[in-house]
C-alpha cells in the first residue's frame, strides 16, 4: 500500500496499513496532540535529523509483560548491593540528553533537538516519565517513556556504568507490575531488552493489549512524589 503522507488534520491510517518495515505514515508533526493520538493507536515517531518525520508500526512488536521481567543471579547481587540510587522524574532532561548521545559504532542519533522539545512538553503535562540510575551522586544511566493507562511505551535508556539501564528497567518494571500495568512497549528487538524477558508479540496482540490498557485511569504529574513508585527495587 502506497504510504500515507500526514497534514494538519490528527488523524493516522490503520495500523494493518504499514508497510513489511512497519513504516506507517510521513509527516505532520510532534504535537502533544499528534503524540498521543499515536501513542493511543500503537505508533511512534522514529526517524533522523534532515528526515521528515517517520510513523511506524511495526508487526511483530517487541515488549515485556511486567510479570514477565527476568532478573539473572547477578542483577539479583547488584541491587542487593545498592550501589544505585533510583529516582523518578528528577531529572527528566538529563536522562533525555544521555539517551540522544550516539552509541559506539552508531552514527548520529535519531533522538533530535525537536524530538527532545517535544517529550520534554510531554513531560511537564505529565506524560512522560524518566527512571533516573545514581552512583555516588552522579547521573549513571536511566530511561524514559510515555505512560497511558496502564502502558508504558519505552522510548530510551542509556549507561555509563554497567548494569546501570537495566537497573532503571527492573525498577520501573517491578512498580508497574505492583500498579496492574499490562504492558511495557519496547517498540523493536535487541538483545539487552530480551535478556530481561521481552519479547515479540503479533501487532494485533499488542493493540489488543493497549486497547485493554487504555481503559485505566493514566497516573500523571511527577512520580517523584508519588508514593505509588519507590526508590528502590524491591526483589
Amino acid at each position: 500500500m502506497p504510504i500515507t503522507y500526514l497534514n494538519e488534520e490528527i488523524v493516522f491510517p490503520p495500523v494493518n496499513s504499514a508497510e513489511e518495515s512497519g513504516m506507517l505514515a510521513v509527516g505532520g508533526d510532534l504535537s502533544k496532540e499528534r503524540l498521543i493520538e499515536a501513542y493511543r493507536n500503537g505508533i511512534f515517531p522514529w526517524y533522523s535529523a534532515g528526515e521528515p518525520i517517520l510513523w511506524w508500526a511495526p508487526d511483530p512488536r517487541f515488549v515485556l509483560f511486567p510479570s514477565e521481567i527476568k532478573i539473572s543471579k547477578s542483577m539479583k547481587q547488584v541491587l542487593a548491593r545498592q550501589i544505585f540510587e533510583i529516582t523518578y522524574d528528577r531529572n527528566f532532561a538529563d536522562v533525555i540528553l544521555g539517551c540522544s548521545r550516539p552509541r559506539i559504532r552508531q552514527r548520529g542519533t535519531w533522538i533530535t533537538d525537536d524530538m527532545m522539545t517535544a517529550y520534554t512538553e510531554l513531560h511537564r503535562e505529565g506524560y512522560a516519565h524518566s527512571v533516573e540510575v545514581w552512583m555516588d551522586g552522579e547521573l549513571a544511566g536511566g530511561l524514559y517513556g510515555i505512560s497511558l493507562g496502564r502502558c508504558f511505551f519505552g522510548e530510551s535508556m542509556f549507561s555509563c556504568v554497567e548494569n546501570a539501564s537495566k537497573t532503571a528497567l527492573i525498577s520501573l518494571t517491578l512498580a508497574l507490575r505492583k500498579l496492574g500495568f499490562n504492558i511495557i512497549d519496547c517498540q523493536v528487538y535487541t538483545a539487552h531488552l530480551e535478556s530481561l524477558g521481552a519479547r515479540d508479540i503479533p501487532r494485533k496482540i499488542f493493540q489488543e493489549q493497549i486497547k485493554n490498557g487504555l481503559q485505566y485511569h493514566t497516573i500523571r504529574g511527577d512520580w517523584g512524589k508519588s508514593p505509588l513508585f519507590p526508590e528502590s527495587a524491591e526483589i
